[in-house]
């Protein structure tokens, strides 16, 4: 591991005016250090050395700058590291001033980096204020959804980065301003297939913009319009009664022999979670159940395969079919619950993921031992075992 001696001799070697071999090595040192967790805690108690990494992001060497941004994505992996680059180092400004040059290589690295730092409420907050400060939250949105944006990068991490973002209420409430026409530019990329970064990414945003009760009306209105957004991913070919279609949002009416849904069980799982959280107010579940949302459930719940979804999918079965809570019961995010029947559905939830684990486990070797068995049938067809 690095002594005091050996990282005060490295420092020397951080310098701009240092030759780009010696500097190579050098980074390529700190590199490998930062690929396991006791060299980035060894790492946390150098900022001299990180923020000297952080300075050669601009040296003229682009194998010396991806060096050093792999590093400070490394870096900022480790959650014990965030506050000593975002304090300490103060990488926040001159990340959100090159991820706004279009022509800067390095823009998807700074994603990752960034999406790593706002995983924690705390660091999340500082990037929030900073992000306000430097660029806003409509920029960074309007980057995001602007195709080819940055020619040598493809921002995909810009998503997640929103994701981790909203779980802050004040960021939320942002996006869901009404003057600003903000969340609905997010809405396309819930089928975005180029990449499952994205589109996980724009649709945990739209899950924590969910959480804000009080925008149930305003995002299932014409205004925002999410509930197809959110269902044509879910949506398969098969064919339902005229009655069924003809109470469905438009985009999920007849849909054509072809169509796929959602490949990423933790995106369906996600989507699933969105639409439950939609109907935990009455306005919301009234709107699901007017819309003919069951029918595109039931047909996925024939179709899901996965434990987990499918068990996101009954609970919100449950609630489209179910009668209404009682007379002050009816926002379910507003119901209090006293401690001991909190603790009881703790203890529930519990039990449930281990039974859905344990049934996920069973699949899974029933799965493996079907696979061997077609294996040892055409082997013994082909003639390679006698």
């Amino acid at each position: 591991m690095l002594s005091d001696a050996e990282a005060a001799e490295l420092l020397t070697f951080l310098t701009p005016s240092t030759r780009p071999d010696v500097k190579g090595r050098a980074t390529e040192c700190i590199l490998g250090l930062s690929g396991n967790r006791d060299g980035c805690r060894l790492l946390r108690s150098k900022p001299d050395l990180i923020a000297a990494l952080f300075a050669l992001t601009s040296d003229p060497s682009v194998a010396i700058v991806k060096d050093c941004y792999h590093i400070l994505i490394n870096l900022s992996a480790d959650e014990t590291l965030h506050q000593v680059l975002v304090t300490d180092v103060k990488v926040l400004p001159v990340l959100f001033k090159n991820l706004q040059d279009p022509e800067y290589f390095f823009s998807d690295q700074i994603c990752t980096i960034l999406s790593n730092l706002t995983r924690l409420e705390k660091t999340c907050k500082t990037v929030l204020k900073v992000l306000q400060e430097e660029m806003g939250l409509a920029k960074l949105v309007e980057i995001f959804c602007t195709e080819g944006f940055n020619k040598k990068s493809k921002l995909h991490y810009l998503a997640p980065l929103l994701s981790n973002l909203t779980q802050l209420p004040e960021a939320r409430n942002y996006l869901m301003d009404k003057d600003r026409c903000v969340i609905q530019r997010l809405l396309p990329y819930t089928q975005y297939q180029a990449s499952v970064v994205r589109r996980g990414g724009v649709i945990g945003t739209l899950r924590n913009c969910c959480f804000e009760h009080i925008h149930h009306e305003w995002l299932l209105s014409e205004a925002v319009d999410i509930l197809p957004f959110l269902l044509l991913p879910l949506a398969g070919p098969e064919e339902l009664s005229e009655e069924e279609n003809d109470g469905l949002p438009v985009d999920l009416q007849y849909l054509p022999e072809d169509k796929k849904r959602e490949d990423d069980p933790d995106i369906r799982k996600m989507l699933l979670e969105t639409l439950l959280l939609l109907t935990a107010t009455k306005p919301g579940r009234q709107i699901l159940k007017e819309k003919n949302v069951y029918p595109i459930m039931r047909e996925f719940h024939n179709w899901e395969k996965d434990v987990h979804v499918t068990a996101a999918c009954e609970k919100l079965v449950q609630v489209l079919i179910g009668d209404e809570p009682e007379e002050g019961m009816e926002n379910l995010m507003e119901v209090e619950i006293p401690e001991d029947v909190e603790e009881k559905l703790k203890q529930a939830d519990t039990k449930e993921q281990e039974e859905l684990e344990k049934e996920a486990e069973r699949k899974r070797r029933e799965e493996e031992e079907s696979r061997s068995s077609d294996r040892t049938e055409k082997e013994e067809e082909s003639g390679l075992i006698k």
